[in-house]
């Protein structure tokens, strides 16, 4: 099976896209961390269809502000299903 959420290109400078796949419609959740476990932004809370769907991250923090290089993590969370992943910026 695909994974739940993956991007692509990875690494990526300066935005890269986000897909993620649901197998039920409902509330979808897309943050994006540090690798010390904080919270860099939040790019979806939608309720979505069930499939497959795609964002994009541009590699900005929650005031714009472009971050640093280095490994950040993917979080979906819809319903009781929780996926993550990680994806490397190159400046």
């Amino acid at each position: 099976p695909l994974p739940l959420i993956r991007a692509y290109p990875n690494p990526f400078n300066p935005a890269t896209a986000i897909e993620y796949t649901l197998s039920e419609p409902g509330q979808a959740r897309i943050s994006i961390y540090s690798i010390a476990g904080q919270k860099v932004r939040e790019l979806v809370t939608d309720n979505v269809s069930n499939g497959t769907h795609r964002t994009v991250w541009d590699g900005k923090d929650s005031r714009g502000k472009a971050v640093s290089a280095g490994v950040y993590i993917m979080r979906l969370k819809a319903g009781e299903t929780v996926a993550t992943g990680k994806m490397t910026i190159v400046r």
